[in-house]
């Protein structure tokens, strides 16, 4: 059998599935909630949870995460050593530490002077001891790579650490974005090594003997060894997952795929099977990159999202992430009972809802913390409380301090009322503590004047409604348009009277979605249903659809590509080929292309099989590019663009079943 472990580690649960690939059959699943603060912590609880008996015969374990996307956002990693070659810092870097040095290339790779050895020399050892990699950035260094692997080759004299270059993990322009891609790679080589290390100590635990691959952002599959090479590749890895899960599971060619987790809800549209890719490259923190991934639409919507009154006692879901109170409440039942005694509702809070609980996490922060924050760390490590009850304890008026700079430090986190309670309250879901829901949900309900069940109809509007929106942003953002529709009141107008129609309203509205939605994620069995009636579409929520990002994880494939560019030579005369490892001068077209082509299925046959790949194919694109030109009779030869992308497996498949086969495909 072809066995293959899943997991992926998303913001609130790690799912985990045994996947059979040949009969595409979900043998095992199970979730455990993730712990950030150790993820191999939530990853050992997941695999005890699959109840699985013959882990011996599993041949890969495939992970997918969160990890990178969120070590960028929150500005962790390893302090980092950039050389610049041959330009000054375009804009802004993610870096403290680095040096610019003279060198580079042009349009044509020619140098646009020589590398100072005694001054490259100088700005390395300088790095001693204050940094943890390197990277290395030239200008215009995917025209020429010369000078970014001549100064790898000194830093590796020099230094021992770990050091990347930026015309390794990207063949497009853009000096500064490369720049970023280089930094946040070596930034993160330390914590994606500790995962893979992480996992491999829980799969020794269990005995598993196998191998480790990673989902990359656009969803293929990457050998650890090469993710610790090239760890920024794994930004953007469980939303990558998803869309593959979802796939996998319904094989739907033309969908929508709707991921709703616990913190976000994750939307592609899938053309022919795949999402569309990203070609200016993945954008994270704040910081574009030039790391193709898939394009995702990502909103702060999901199960854990904090459900709060707004000031004309109207309902906002998200996009902050809290803790359900039914959730916590299952741990701590006495939290139930100190929610029942609360604030009047008429009392105004400027900085919480009345529902709002805090509990301690960790010390985790070197931060210098007020008085009153340290008070409330002491009260909050006896277990979780109600902001009523601090504010009691403490004797100051709840609008007098605001615990949000604790939580965003990740000392304590927020508790409250969340879309999981509310389906905890009108009896939906029951897992954890449907008290808690009832309760949360009773102190709203007061504050608005309204009854409970009043409170979790117009809640649940709210949340369909919300999940409608997030539907049809993402159509208008496949179309090409950048219109944020929340933040156009015309158009407000008009989706109001699709979505919510008033009875007496003078005319109607309505939507179609020409292409059906496939929902996966624990909580879609119970929102979607009335969105998909909403937007008059059709709804596929497959079987094991709670666990379609590990379902993803388990089924992804390898596809490493080589790109050569070819372009008129200097002068006029002859042509250039342009590669991530050498600039080379040709007489004849045919000549430059032949090379091409041989070098590149050679070189796309070893990244796939460093991946991870044993049974791949090759598939080749070649496009000669020309100029129309009016005014003389042969078109002008502009460029020749050649791709060779080999697409496997990992190692899986029986030994009779692994062939090597080509597949040429000629563009025009």
């Amino acid at each position: 059998m072809s066995l293959v472990l899943g997991i992926d580690t998303g913001g609130t649960y790690t799912d985990g599935v045994v996947v059979e690939l040949k009969s595409k059959e979900i043998l095992k699943k199970a979730k455990a909630l993730t712990t950030r603060e150790d993820l191999s912590v939530g990853i050992r609880n997941c695999i005890n949870n699959l109840e699985f008996e013959e882990f011996n015969k599993i041949s890969v374990v495939s992970l997918s995460t969160t990890l990178a996307t969120n070590a960028i956002v929150e500005g962790r990693g390893c302090e980092v050593g950039l050389l610049m070659i041959g330009h000054e810092p375009i804009s802004k870097l993610p870096i403290e530490h680095f040096s610019v040095l003279p060198g580079g290339h042009d349009i044509k790779g020619r140098p646009l002077s020589d590398l100072d050895l005694e001054l490259t020399r100088k700005a390395i050892s300088e790095f001693r001891g204050k940094v943890d990699a390197i990277a290395i950035s030239g200008y215009l260094s995917v025209r020429n790579p010369e000078h970014e692997i001549k100064v790898r080759e000194m830093v590796r004299e020099i230094l021992d650490l770990p050091v990347v270059c930026a015309h390794q993990l990207t063949t497009s322009l853009g000096f500064h974005e490369r720049t970023v891609t280089a930094v946040l790679n070596a930034r993160l080589i330390p914590i994606i090594a500790e995962l893979i290390e992480s996992v491999q100590q829980v799969l020794e635990e269990r005995q598993i003997e196998a191998s480790v691959m990673i989902v990359k952002g656009d969803g293929c599959l990457m050998s650890e060894s090469l993710a610790r090479e090239k760890p920024i590749e794994t930004i953007l890895s469980g939303p990558a997952a998803s869309i593959i899960g979802g796939t996998f599971l319904t094989q739907t060619p033309e969908a929508l795929v709707l991921d709703m987790g616990g913190t976000t809800t994750d939307i592609a549209i899938l053309k022919n099977g795949v999402p569309r890719i990203n070609q200016e490259g993945a954008m994270v923190g704040g910081w574009l990159t030039r790391v193709l991934a898939a394009e995702i639409y990502t909103y702060g919507l999901g199960g854990d999202s904090y459900i709060q009154l707004t000031k004309d006692r109207g309902i906002a879901v998200g996009p902050q992430r809290v803790w359900p109170l039914c959730v916590v409440a299952y741990r701590h039942p006495s939290l139930v009972e100190e929610l029942k005694v609360s604030f009047e509702k008429d009392y105004d809070l400027m900085f919480a809802q009345a529902t709002d609980c805090f509990m301690f996490l960790r010390h985790a922060t070197a931060e210098k913390l007020t008085d009153l924050e340290e008070k409330v760390i002491s009260i909050l490590q006896d277990g979780p409380r109600s902001l009523y009850y601090l504010a009691q304890r403490l004797e100051i008026d709840p609008n007098l301090f605001n615990l949000q700079h604790l939580v965003n430090l990740g000392v304590v986190a927020r508790i409250s009322v969340t879309p999981t309670d509310i389906l905890h309250a009108k009896g939906t879901y029951d897992q954890w503590n449907r008290e808690a829901a009832q309760v949360g949900v009773e102190i709203l309900a007061r504050r608005m004047g309204v009854t409970p069940q009043e409170f979790i109809d117009m809640a649940s509007e709210t949340i369909v409604n919300d999940l409608c929106l997030t539907c049809l942003q993402s159509l208008v953002g496949c179309e090409g348009e950048s219109m944020w529709l929340k933040k156009n009141d015309d158009v407000m107008y008009l989706i109001k009277k699709a979505l919510s129609p008033a009875k007496n309203q003078v005319f109607d509205c309505s939507f179609k979605v020409k292409m059906p939605v496939v929902g996966i994620g624990a909580p879609v069995r119970a929102w979607l249903p009335k969105m998909a009636e909403k937007l008059n579409t059709e709804l596929v929520i497959p079987e094991h659809a709670e666990v379609a990002n590990a379902v993803g994880a388990a089924t992804g494939r390898i596809m490493e590509t080589v790109k050569v560019l070819i372009k008129p030579g200097e002068a006029g005369s002859g042509y250039l080929l342009h590669t991530s490892w050498e600039r080379r001068p040709f007489e004849e077209l045919e000549e430059a292309v032949e090379y091409a082509l041989d070098e590149a299925k050679k070189r796309a046959v070893l990244a796939a099989e460093k991946a991870g790949a044993k049974n791949y194919e090759l598939v080749v694109n070649h496009e000669d590019v020309y100029a129309n030109a009016s005014m003389i009779e042969n078109d002008i030869y502009v460029e020749s663009r050649i791709e060779v992308t080999a697409v496997g497996r990992p190692e899986w498949e029986r030994e009779e079943e692994k062939e090597k086969f080509f597949v040429d495909t000629i563009g025009c």
